[in-house]
């Protein structure tokens, strides 16, 4: 008898146990998962930042005896050196940073550091939000925010199904924490205040199985926003006479609402910039606002001048972009192996969301003047390097997301 080989003995053996057995006998394949398109979209809208910082930016450049494309240069190193910090620090199991030590300390030294611009911080425009480390100065206020995203996302970690426990008041020892750096930033910079404070909302509400006093605050928020002209005055008494409330804020708030009475400047030439857009805008690089008309075209008012080059399409489609990078941070917070990854996703995607809304309501003086950026649109080198290292945590966690096929 000729003998079989091997494979025919093999095959033999398979078809006497039944077709079952060959998908019995193979093993699932595991693969770790990398979300690309919340990386290109970031590189994306980030190039579109730097297209719109060089066509906004040279006239300013110009006059101040600069070359003209003097901050485009300097927002390319910095965009470049973020995104590859966002790349090492995806590779990096993010679970090393719910470390107790790591998450408090990160706290401490942005409190420190808070407390330290409060002493001996660098003015500029009026305003002390920098300070200056080794030659370098940053805004403490940006690294703030991520130390908020990790120590709540953490203390949500740590609670588990507890967090609604109302014994253990886990809502409000959170809180309870976050109030402090929240005070320190909001007197130096309101707006990073209400966003430090509506990222730890976010979260939270997320966590929280009791979302009453949530609808009941955005209630009283939405008739305070429908009444504003009648209460302006109490909100004046109370604000300066408890000190929350700067002189120079509060004729932000008089601007907003009487723009044409109190020569609210900026916002008005925001808004003829954003009118005189239309439908698809003058070209891109045909801006008239950016010479001269128009300050800060390049930092927080870039998105008129977004509307006036590119028109209705340009501001939806950058509109669009953002929600595109919102809804990959939600579905890998759907997704994610832990607690502490899914509200690392949501505390990124809660800053992003809130910062990006509050930029275009500033604009459109839907809301007073606070001195917002788009995130990775306007010039600034803090703020995309820690909007950066918050993507990079947020494609960590996708890296830990496990697929079987």
């Amino acid at each position: 008898m000729q003998r079989q080989s091997k494979g025919q003995a093999s095959a033999n053996a398979r078809a006497q146990r039944g077709p079952g057995a060959a998908v019995e006998t193979k093993k699932r394949r595991v693969r770790h998962f990398y979300d690309y398109s919340l990386l290109f979209a970031v590189i994306f809208i980030t190039a579109f930042g730097l297209i719109m910082i060089y066509s906004s930016s040279q006239y300013m450049a110009l006059i101040n005896s600069l070359e003209s494309d003097y901050y485009f240069k300097r927002q390319l190193m910095i965009a470049a050196a973020g995104l590859v910090i966002a790349v090492i620090i995806s590779k990096i199991d993010y679970r090393i940073f719910r470390l107790r030590l790591f998450v408090y300390g990160a706290n401490i030294v942005s409190l420190v550091l808070l407390a330290a611009t409060q002493i001996m911080g660098i003015a500029s425009h009026g305003r002390t939000r920098w300070i200056e480390v080794a030659g370098i100065s940053f805004q403490p206020t940006e690294l703030a925010k991520a130390s908020v995203i990790l120590f709540v996302a953490y203390r949500i970690w740590r609670a588990g199904f507890k967090i609604n426990d109302p014994e253990r008041k886990e809502v409000l020892k959170i809180y309870g924490w976050i109030l402090i750096p929240a005070a320190m930033i909001a007197s130096q910079n309101l707006s990073s205040g209400i966003i430090v404070v509506g990222i730890a909302t976010v979260m939270v509400f997320v966590a929280s199985k009791n979302s009453k006093p949530f609808y009941i605050v955005g209630i009283i928020g939405v008739l305070c926003y429908i009444l504003r002209y009648r209460i302006v005055g109490v909100i004046e008494a109370i604000g300066t006479g408890t000190g929350l409330l700067q002189g120079y804020q509060m004729e932000r708030i008089l601007s907003w609402l009487y723009p044409e009475q109190y020569d609210a400047y900026q916002t008005m030439q925001g808004l003829y910039a954003i009118g005189s857009g239309g439908l698809t805008g003058q070209g891109l690089g045909e801006s008239l606002q950016k010479l001269g008309p128009l300050p800060e075209a390049h930092n927080d008012m870039i998105f008129p001048i977004i509307c006036e080059e590119l028109g209705l399409f340009g501001a939806v489609s950058v509109i669009l972009i953002f929600l595109f990078i919102i809804y990959r941070c939600m579905l890998i917070a759907n997704n994610a192996p832990d607690l502490f990854g899914s509200f690392i996703s949501i505390g990124v995607m809660a800053h992003i969301s809130i910062q990006v809304v509050l930029n275009i309501a500033v604009v459109t003086n839907s809301i007073p003047n606070t001195g917002v950026t788009l995130p990775f649109i306007s010039y600034g080198g803090t703020a995309v390097l820690i909007l950066m290292a918050e993507i990079g945590l947020v494609l960590s966690v996708s890296n830990r997301i496990r697929l079987e096929s």
